[in-house]
Formats: structure tokens, sequence, C-alpha cells
């Protein structure tokens, strides 16, 4: 990744982690990793801990940036997060999986949260 889209993709998730925190989310990991993946924010909304990635574009020319979580992406974030409540003694904790899509538009990004954007996916 070139430096460019490396700050880039750090500008969003500050962008995607504001939006968040505007909408009552307490934002406990950012770009948790571990020996299988990342996650790029663990935060939690009300009783639930939310497995948030963040897809950001600079134009639609490749797609809406919604449909970047493919399943296999479903499946690695799946097991990081599996992993992350194993590792935290949460594994009966409330858990879902959203989205959160920045558009880089003229002058202020376009961000849309898609809250259950998927089930748990592994296998």
């Amino acid at each position: 990744m070139t430096r460019h889209r490396q700050q880039f993709a750090k500008e969003s998730e500050s962008d995607a982690v504001r939006f968040l925190k505007k909408r009552g989310y307490k934002i406990l990991e950012q770009n948790y990793r571990n020996r299988i993946g990342e996650i790029d924010i663990i935060a939690k909304d009300k009783n639930t801990i939310v497995f948030v990635e963040v897809k950001a574009r600079k134009s639609r020319y490749y797609g809406d940036a919604k449909w970047a979580v493919n399943s296999r992406k479903q499946r690695k974030i799946s097991m990081v997060a599996l992993y992350y409540l194993k590792a935290t003694k949460q594994t009966q904790a409330k858990a879902r999986f959203d989205v959160v899509t920045i558009h880089e538009e003229k002058e202020e990004p376009q961000i849309e949260i898609i809250k259950n954007a998927f089930e748990l996916a592994y296998g």
C-alpha cells in the first residue's frame, strides 16, 4: 500500500471513529490485530459489542464501498472477532458486525453505517 493510500485509510478510520462516537458508540479498540487478522474498530453500542469494518473510496469508479466486504472478508472478520471474544472472556456477550462506508465527495465525506451488515461467518 502506498504512503498516500495508507494516509487515506488512516484518515477514513478516524472519520469513522468520530462518526460512531457521535452516535453513542464507545470505542474499545482500533486496529485490533491477532495472529488471524485485523478488525478496524471494536466498539460498544449500549450492551452490544460491535465489530466494525471501515471501507472507504475516493470515487465510485470501482463500485460502492459497501460491496467490498465479501464472504471471504466476512469469514476473516468473524474468526478475528471470535478470537477477541475468547481472549477477553466475553463469549456470552451480544455481538454484531457493522460496516461503515465512506465516500470522498467534493467537500465532506459521505459516511453511512450498515448495522448487522452480516452474520457470523466461519468454516
